[in-house]
């Protein structure tokens, strides 16, 4: 996993936004997209909001996705394997990056057809323990056509990102403004947050 470390890493380093493809092993992820359908079928999936515990609005006209909080008590074996592959990230940040990252939260996100979020930035106004954003997509065979770019606000030009199965985007959660356009079809992701204790 070096290697893919290496990648995520050196590319935010030159541009602001690392991407790294294959973060997550076809095998892992296809099996985190099925845990993710299963729950979604399940009606598992609440609405999201915008805002933290403390103050949390829920709001279609400005995100239309649902989630699901991962948590190792679920005892699943896949969802264990991917905080156990964030555990290895968190010491490689911390060791070569001096990052101090004490912990984090992670998602599964599914945006219906239709769904978006508008530009939002990731640290809560009332809270800045969210250092850096990372999403992991979760869509085999997506093109173009099918929307859900992820746009990042740039001086040069938006940036736009397709979230294509296995790649990874790692950000700055209080630098980027970003938002995600409206999907023509379902579009499936871990989204979360690295932490530091304030």
């Amino acid at each position: 996993m070096q290697q893919i470390f290496d990648t995520l890493i050196n590319s935010f380093i030159e541009s602001k936004v690392g991407i790294a493809e294959h973060f997550l092993s076809d095998r892992l992820a296809g099996h985190l997209k099925d845990n993710l359908n299963t729950l979604y079928e399940g009606n598992s999936m609440l609405a999201a909001g915008t805002g933290n515990k403390e103050l949390v609005l829920k709001d279609k006209l400005v995100r239309s996705d649902v989630i699901y909080w991962l948590d190792r008590k679920h005892n699943n074996p896949w969802e264990n394997e991917f905080f156990d592959l964030m555990d290895a990230f968190i010491l490689y940040l911390n060791r070569e990056c001096y990052t101090g990252i004490t912990g984090y939260e992670f998602h599964y996100t599914l945006y219906e057809e239709g769904s978006f979020y508008k530009k939002h930035l990731d640290q809560f106004r009332n809270n800045e323990s969210r250092q850096f954003s990372m999403i992991m997509y979760l869509n085999v065979d997506w093109v173009e056509e099918d929307g859900g770019q992820l746009s990042i606000t740039r001086a040069e030009g938006d940036q736009q990102i397709s979230p294509v199965n296995g790649k990874t985007v790692f950000f700055r959660s209080n630098e980027m403004e970003h938002e995600v356009l409206v999907t023509n079809k379902p579009r499936l992701s871990i989204t979360g947050w690295l932490k530091q204790d304030n």
